[in-house]
């Protein structure tokens, strides 16, 4: 890890590097893993990024110094620990391709729409963060050869479940909002519920992969006919 430092009188930064890697998602998950299970007196939440983890605190019941001496005291015993490394949750994403930026994706990259697919759907993605919109998860691991541009005109209104790719990530929209990346199909999974218990139905740490489904195949997963 390269340094422990302050935002503003009430969180602290943990920052493991500056690229993206699957060794620093494992060290800022093992993090996770421990707050989970280990919290401290004024804890609030934590929020994992690509290389960085940020920690709330209570500013009334604790301060940086106390803060950032508990976080060294944890990361030296996670370095200690003797841990078994977890199979990591797979989770199974059915997808109705053809979205409205398919055939952009396919001319870009010089292949037909169904080699698209065949190149999406084969490959295993990485949840590396949860952002940008409740329940949207920053997948890596896309092929290279499909990855895309951002649209210079982001959509005012992207659908949720909509599959897209930008630059080279994928990604899920969780909820109806604004976007820029390009749309090559959906899913009918409900992949951000705020009444569920686990609201995301998505975490930093799983891993995806994407199933082509037909129409019939959505609608009956959907439950009901949305005219996609």
């Amino acid at each position: 890890m390269n340094k422990i430092y302050p935002l503003g009188d009430s969180a602290i930064v943990l920052e493991f590097g500056q690229e993206i890697s699957e060794d620093i998602h494992r060290s800022i998950h093992a993090v996770c893993l421990f707050l989970d299970e280990y919290s401290f007196e004024g804890f609030v939440e934590y929020v994992p990024a690509f290389t960085t983890i940020t920690v709330f605190y209570d500013p009334l019941v604790s301060d940086y110094e106390l803060t950032a001496s508990l976080m060294q005291e944890m990361l030296d015993e996670i370095a200690e620990m003797e841990q078994e490394e977890d199979a990591a949750v797979t989770v199974e994403i059915p997808v109705l391709y053809g979205g409205s930026d398919l055939s952009f994706v396919a001319a870009h990259s010089g292949f037909t729409e169904e080699e698209v697919i065949a190149l999406h759907t084969s490959a295993e993605y990485l949840v590396y963060m949860i952002g940008f919109a409740p329940g949207f998860p920053y997948l890596g691991g896309l092929n290279e050869k499909i990855a895309a541009p951002r649209k210079e005109t982001p959509s005012s209104s992207v659908p949720a479940g909509s599959v897209g790719i930008g630059g080279h990530q994928t990604g899920i929209y969780p909820i109806e909002t604004p976007g820029g990346w390009q749309i090559i199909g959906q899913t009918p999974l409900i992949l951000f519920d705020a009444e569920r218990e686990q609201p995301s139905l998505l975490r930093a740490g799983n891993r995806v992969r994407f199933v082509a489904i037909d129409a019939l195949e959505f609608q009956m997963l959907k439950g009901e006919d949305d005219g996609y």
